[in-house]
């Protein structure tokens, strides 16, 4: 009788927030048991697995230098090209989403930690939770239940049609949070807008895949700094070319992936320029400064992987199937970025691209991640 009450419970919550939900996402409630929290909690979620993921996996590509890369040219042998856009190709963390093709091992690795990290609120509510860990939290199940669905399609290269529509992978109610259906776009634009004041830090934790968004981290949000996270990454995306850029006296660019979020500007114009005015830096805040119209146009919808959609240029790629055994036990990013090259052979293209991308990091020099010399790491007896 027991496991009926709750199963009736679990189905009106169901039934509810199914209604709700169907409405704009603007304009729905948030589940009741996302509502509270408690403040006064020293509570904190473990995110270890989600930690050894993203560290093995994620390259951290530093600040924007606002340059663009240099023109491809066409791989020996053929007439195909590089189909990049210059100005952003050499921007944004990117993620080794080759190492999940083809290897369902390394799939339910990551499935395992989606499936666990959307399980928590059973074991505890969240209103058992400070207000900042809920955040974090929300946060990390958007981010891994998108590198979820996205490899699921890998290796699509452009996600257009995978991200915009009531078809796509952020409307589509892929998960159950303590008995109730949601989407990604159920967390962004109900519980995260209306649990945190609308506020347009939040939208710089949200990874979507692609470059033309905010980038992925190589660490799991925690409560403690999601703030001083959230305002890194903003830095990071509104300065940088696929944020913004300054056309002319009467008209600044921006990225795309602020009108598809306006619901965290009420007036666009006015709300949009005062956030990025905040962050902005060097001549766009001027060109900012005196422009009349903000112009959402730029566009980067190609997947963050490193190469493998560039596979016909690249040649043949092995992926490792112990890569994600690795990443499960904390294993050096290094030797994951040193298999991952031995097992390839590069075109030119593809080399000049690779190579692009470690002259920006050496320059930018965090110290997360080493990237050995491209074509020349050996490969180690276990690999």
């Amino acid at each position: 009788m027991k496991n009926k009450h709750i199963f009736s419970l679990v189905f009106i919550a169901i039934t509810v927030f199914s209604v709700s939900a169907g409405a704009s996402v603007e304009n729905s409630t948030v589940p009741e048991p996302f509502q509270r929290f408690d403040d006064t909690s020293d509570r904190v979620i473990d995110y270890t697995d989600l930690n050894s993921l993203l560290d093995a996996l994620v390259l951290n590509m530093g600040r924007s230098d606002r340059k663009k890369a240099s023109p491809q040219k066409s791989a020996t042998g053929t007439r195909m090209k590089f189909s990049v856009n210059r100005a952003t190709v050499n921007e944004g963390n990117r993620f080794y989403y080759e190492v999940f093709e083809d290897n369902e091992k390394n799939r339910q690795t990551l499935r395992r930690i989606r499936n666990r990290l959307e399980g928590i609120p059973f074991i505890t509510p969240l209103e058992k939770y400070s207000r900042d860990e809920q955040l974090a939290y929300w946060l990390n199940l958007y981010n891994v239940t998108v590198l979820d669905e996205i490899v699921k399609i890998y290796p699509q290269r452009k996600l257009e049609d995978h991200l915009v529509g009531k078809d796509s992978i952020l409307a589509a109610k892929t998960l159950v949070v303590a008995g109730f259906p949601l989407s990604l776009n159920d967390i962004e634009f109900t519980i995260l807008k209306q649990n945190y004041n609308g506020n347009p830090l939040i939208l710089y934790g949200l990874y979507q895949g692609i470059i033309g968004g905010p980038s992925i981290r190589k660490t799991a949000y925690t409560g403690k700094y999601v703030y001083g996270d959230l305002i890194e990454n903003a830095m990071e995306f509104i300065n940088s070319n696929r944020g913004t850029e300054g056309k002319s006296s009467k008209v600044f660019r921006v990225s795309s992936f602020y009108q598809r979020n306006s619901a965290f500007f009420s007036d666009f114009q006015q709300d949009l320029r005062e956030h990025l005015l905040t962050y902005l830096e060097g001549e766009e805040l001027d060109e900012l400064k005196t422009a009349r119209t903000l112009k959402a146009d730029i566009n980067d919808w190609t997947v963050t992987d490193l190469y493998g959609t560039n596979r016909d240029l690249a040649g043949s790629f092995g992926t490792n199937n112990a890569a994600l055994a690795g990443a499960a036990s904390g294993e050096n990013s290094s030797r994951l970025t040193s298999r991952a090259a031995a097992a390839s052979r590069y075109s030119p293209a593809v080399m000049a691209h690779l190579q692009e991308l470690k002259r920006k990091q050496e320059e930018e020099r965090t110290g997360t991640v080493t990237i050995e010399e491209m074509g020349q790491a050996d490969v180690e007896p276990d690999g």
